[in-house]
C-alpha cells in the first residue's frame, strides 16, 4: 500500500450535531488527502444499547451518509460503507473471540462506564460485553495502522492491538498492530453546558434549518457571573466564546475576547453574530445537504461502491485468516 491505512466508525443513532462535525468530521476529512480511509456505518454497534428499538437505524444510516457526503467526505477518496453489509466482520469477531481472554473485555473502562449512564438499559449481555471485541475485528480486518480516536477510546484500540498480537502469536503475522491516531478537538457544549447530545435534547445539528440556529444559540448559556449588560464577561468559562473559536474569523475571536471583558458587547448581540457565523460556515454544506435529499439514489450508489470495495479488503484477509488457522 502507497499511503497507510485508517480506519474509523459512528455509530447511527440519530442526527449528526455540530459536536460531532468538529470532532470527528473535519478530522476525517483532512485525512483524506493523506491516508487510505475507510469510514463505515457501525448499526451492529448500535444494536448493543438499542437492540429492542432497532428499527429507526436503517433512516439514520442514511441521514449520516448525507451528512458525511455534505461536510466533504468524498467516496473517490474514501471507502464509506455500513458494517452489517460486510459479513466478514462478524466471522472474524467469532474466530477472535475463541482466543480472547474474559477478563480483558471485563477491564475495558467504558464497559461499567456506560453501565452507570445508561441505567435504565439492561446491558447484561454479550454484545454489550463483546463490543470492543467487534470494534478490534472492524479495525484489523482492513489491517488499518491507525485509528483516529478521542482519549477515552485508546483503550479500545489498546485492546485492539493485544488480541492482534495474541493471534499473531498464535498462528501467523496476518496483521499489523493499530496505532491510536489523537487529535486535538475543538470541546463545543451543548446549548445547555452539558455535554451535547441528542439525549439531552441540547445539541446543534448539521441539518438543522437556519432558524432553527438562531433559536438555539439565543438559548446558549453564557459566563454565569455575567449578570447584567454592564458587567465584564470571561471569555474562558463562556460556550458562546468557545463556538466563535471554531465558527468566527481569527478577528472576530479576538475583538470578541476583548469586548466581552470590558463590556462592550452584550450576550444578546454576540449569539446573534455567532449564529450568523455558524450559518455562514454551514451554508455549502446545507446547499449539499439539500441536493442529496433531492437524489437518494446517489446515497444507495455510495454506499453500495464503498461496501463492494471495502468486501474486496475484507474477503482477502478472512483468507489470510482461515489460512493461518488451519481452517480454509
Amino acid at each position: 500500500m502507497s499511503k497507510q491505512r485508517v480506519l474509523s466508525g459512528m455509530r447511527p443513532s440519530g442526527k449528526l450535531h455540530l459536536g460531532n462535525l468538529v470532532g470527528a468530521l473535519d478530522n476525517w476529512k483532512k485525512l483524506q488527502k493523506d491516508y487510505e480511509c475507510f469510514f463505515f456505518a457501525a448499526d451492529w454497534h448500535a444494536l448493543t444499547t438499542e437492540y429492542n428499538s432497532p428499527e429507526g437505524i436503517q433512516e439514520c444510516i442514511k441521514e449520516m451518509m448525507i451528512d458525511w457526503l455534505s461536510v466533504g467526505l468524498s467516496p473517490e477518496k474514501s471507502v464509506l460503507f455500513v458494517q452489517s453489509r460486510i459479513k466478514e466482520h462478524a466471522e472474524l469477531h467469532l474466530l477472535l473471540s475463541m482466543i480472547t481472554p474474559l477478563p480483558w473485555l471485563e477491564r475495558v473502562p467504558t464497559y461499567k462506564e456506560q453501565q452507570q449512564e445508561l441505567a435504565n438499559h439492561d446491558l447484561s449481555t454479550y454484545g454489550f460485553l463483546g463490543y470492543p471485541l467487534l470494534q478490534t475485528a472492524d479495525i484489523i480486518i482492513y489491517k488499518a495502522h491507525r485509528v483516529p480516536v478521542g482519549i477515552d477510546q485508546v483503550p479500545h484500540v489498546e485492546l485492539s492491538r493485544e488480541i492482534a498480537r495474541r493471534f499473531n502469536f498464535f498462528y501467523a503475522p496476518v496483521f499489523p498492530l493499530p496505532e491510536p491516531m489523537l487529535t486535538e478537538v475543538p470541546r463545543l457544549l451543548g446549548i445547555d453546558g452539558r455535554k451535547m447530545s441528542k439525549s439531552y435534547n441540547n445539541a446543534i445539528y448539521i441539518s438543522d434549518l437556519p432558524e432553527e440556529i438562531r433559536q438555539k444559540v439565543n438559548q446558549m448559556f453564557t459566563d454565569p457571573n455575567r449578570i447584567k449588560r454592564s458587567d465584564p464577561g470571561n471569555p474562558d468559562i463562556c460556550n458562546v466564546f468557545s463556538f466563535h473559536c471554531v465558527y468566527s474569523s481569527p478577528e472576530t475571536v479576538a475583538q470578541v475576547n476583548v469586548d466581552c471583558r470590558r463590556a462592550a458587547i452584550g450576550c444578546v448581540e454576540d449569539k446573534k453574530n455567532l449564529a450568523e457565523n455558524i450559518l455562514t460556515y454551514l451554508a455549502p454544506i446545507h446547499e449539499e445537504r439539500t441536493r442529496l435529499v433531492k437524489n437518494p439514489q446517489i446515497i444507495e450508489e455510495v454506499v453500495e461502491n464503498g461496501c463492494q470495495r471495502a468486501r474486496g479488503v475484507a474477503a482477502q484477509t478472512m483468507e489470510e485468516v482461515r489460512r493461518a488457522m488451519k481452517i480454509s
